[in-house]
Parts: C-alpha cells; sequence; structure tokens
C-alpha cells in the first residue's frame, strides 16, 4: 500500500485536480494520539493494492504538518479533527469522519 504523504501545502491543489478524476482520500493522523494510531492502523490493515486504482489515498501526520491541516479543514469547509478522513470528489469535500467513526467499508462505498 502507498499512501502519499501530504507535506507541501501546493499538495492540496494537486489533490483537488486528482479528484475530478477519482476520488481522493486523506488521513489525517496525529502521532501522538492512541485512538488516531487505532484507527490508522484499522484502514491500513484494511487497504487492499486494488484500492489506489478507484481511490488516492493521502496520509498527513498533523503534528509535523498542522498548517497543511488548517488549510485543508479551511478549504474544504470540515471542521479540524483527529483522526479524520476526508472523501474528496471534484474538488469538493463529500465525506468525512473522525475518531472511532472511521470505517474501511463505508470509506470504500462512499468513494463509488
Amino acid at each position: 500500500m502507498s499512501w502519499k504523504k501530504l507535506e507541501e501545502i501546493t499538495q492540496i491543489d494537486q489533490l483537488i485536480e486528482e479528484s475530478k478524476t477519482r476520488p481522493v482520500v486523506v488521513f489525517k493522523h496525529s502521532t501522538r494520539c492512541s485512538i488516531s494510531s487505532m484507527a490508522w492502523n484499522r484502514i491500513t490493515r484494511s487497504w487492499k493494492d486494488e484500492d489506489s486504482q478507484k481511490v488516492e489515498p493521502y496520509y498527513l501526520d498533523l503534528i509535523a504538518y498542522r498548517a497543511i491541516s488548517d488549510a485543508i479543514a479551511s478549504r474544504f469547509a470540515v471542521p479540524h479533527a483527529s483522526p479524520q478522513v476526508i472523501l474528496i470528489k471534484n474538488g469538493e469535500a463529500v465525506y468525512d469522519t473522525s475518531h472511532m467513526g472511521i470505517n474501511y467499508e463505508e470509506l470504500m462505498d462512499r468513494s463509488n
């Protein structure tokens, strides 16, 4: 599984463009939070190689890149949470959830 790391603010524009051809998911992860680690582990254990053909996956270490997290919250009008997944289609956030609400099957269903 290969998740693209979000490490530059300019990548937000890139993922918006990508979302016009296939959905993009952003996983915002707090490396200091056990709940976030648990959610990340659940997603990565369930993720299949072929999922990357349906959805472009991005990973954000929001401790290291909090400014990017804030920019995502602002750009997509989604209140910040951690952990959090945001599904983006055609440049707009169409689904988001956080904490124990993060569910692989639901995320993949929403991406269709």
